[in-house]
């Protein structure tokens, strides 16, 4: 299983130069996981920058992976995570699923380089 980002899937709905650094894990949606978290954030930015009906259309798109919601065993788990690692809330329950669920977390967030189960592509 896959988990991509929030700004990894800004990048690939974009078509930026690193669009092609995710496609393969958003592109096997059999094994895409989607974080709530990363729909709302996706959500909310292209909502604010595209408008309404094409932030509709990504969280279609990103909804074709299984999506997985915040549990309270998860939630748990992430406070955990952001009290080790410094990590911001959204990042620690992303990064709190992709365990729960024995994913690879696909980002370019620097905070997550050198983690387990982390596939990280840091911007120069």
């Amino acid at each position: 299983m896959n988990v991509v980002d929030s700004s990894g899937w800004l990048e690939y709905f974009a078509d930026t130069d690193r669009a092609d650094l995710f496609a393969p894990a958003i592109e096997d949606v059999g094994n895409l996981l989607v974080p709530v978290i990363c729909l709302y954030e996706v959500f909310k930015k292209v909502y604010q920058t595209q408008g309404q009906a094409q932030a509709e259309l990504r969280a279609a798109d990103m909804m074709k992976g299984q999506v997985a919601e915040i549990t309270a065993p998860i939630a748990l788990n992430a406070a955990l995570l952001s009290a080790q690692h410094r990590l911001p809330m959204a990042d620690s329950l992303i990064l709190a699923i992709a365990r729960e669920y024995g994913a690879i977390l696909w980002t370019q967030d620097e905070h997550f380089d050198g983690l387990e189960g982390v596939k990280c592509f840091p911007k120069v």
